[in-house]
């Protein structure tokens, strides 16, 4: 069963890490065993975030095959229920080769625990994309601010890009492959919508098209906007969900907002999780909110 919850910020410096390490405590606190992945190969600092200092094998040692299994590389925190995977010691490492992606992917998917939750890169590098696509939930985290919203989207729409491009290529549509690519180019084929797309490609090959519609109508990204201030800024959640709806046929069941809070700054330079620093504060409370809430989609 695919129970991989994959964290992505688009954008540098929205709280992704913090989120994704706090939100593995709050689902442990359920009395799920969960296991958290540090896949932010530039900068992985989960551990730091965690309180995690010792660490026996890392993904470094899974790449250079000094461990077999990926469950090898799972070490235990301080908290009940919640073991991680750090990185690892490999500089300058921000893409890995695609035949190690796809060995990572396969070990990623066969890890027994009731939650893997994965704290991706920054940005929209195809492992990254790769890694989101694996996922049975994927959490998209933002800030009210108009450049970090317009990222969320890109970062959605390139994921949709690259779902399809798979989807073609293992149907070996050809003509369908030209059309994806074609619409890159938007000022020579203004397809504004994917709609649009589709209108299209139902002209090129009915059926595969009617498949690949569905194929992204499985991509249903949930999204957090944090560091909220004011009451007009919990709007930005809604206006990514309809800009989504509208221009990439894409549904977000699921909009939720994490409140500014300086208990956050106080818990990083105390080197502990918010959730155990300042259990009762604002953070940790709308945290624990966007962990009922997934637990209860399942």
């Amino acid at each position: 069963m695919n129970n991989i919850i994959a964290v992505a910020g688009p954008k540098g410096g929205v709280g992704k890490s913090t989120i994704c390490a706090n939100l593995a405590i709050a689902f442990a606190e359920l009395g799920k065993k969960v296991i958290a992945v540090d896949l932010d190969f530039g900068a992985s600092n989960l551990h730091a975030i965690l309180g995690v200092a010792e660490f026996t094998y890392n993904l470094t040692d899974f790449f250079q095959n000094r461990i077999t299994k990926l469950t090898h590389a799972t070490s235990d925190t301080n908290i009940k229920n919640l073991k991680i995977i750090r990185w690892g010691d490999i500089p300058g490492i921000a893409n890995i080769m695609y035949q190690k992606k796809v060995k990572l992917i396969r070990h990623l998917l066969a890890l027994d625990s009731d939650i893997i939750i994965l704290d991706l890169a920054p940005g929209v590098s195809y492992n990254v994309l790769d890694f989101s696509l694996i996922a049975k939930s994927l959490l998209l985290v933002t800030t009210p601010e108009l450049p970090s919203l317009m990222n969320t989207y890109s970062f959605i729409k390139a994921a949709v890009f690259r779902k399809l491009l798979f989807f073609f290529k293992r149907s070996k549509s050809f003509e369908l492959l030209e059309l994806l690519e074609k619409t890159k180019n938007f000022e020579k084929y203004p397809l504004k919508t994917m709609e649009d797309f589709f209108s299209e490609a139902q002209k090129l090959n009915p059926a595969l098209s009617d498949s690949a519609r569905a194929t992204i109508a499985n991509l249903r990204p949930l999204i957090i906007v944090n560091r909220i201030r004011a009451e007009n800024d919990k709007r930005a959640g809604k206006v990514i969900q309809r800009m989504l709806k509208v221009y990439l046929s894409i549904e977000s069941p699921l909009v939720m907002t994490i409140r500014e809070d300086v208990s956050v700054a106080n818990a990083l330079a105390k080197m502990k999780p918010v959730l155990l620093y300042a259990p009762d504060s604002p953070f940790s409370l709308d945290i624990k909110k966007v962990a009922l809430e997934i637990d209860r989609m399942g």
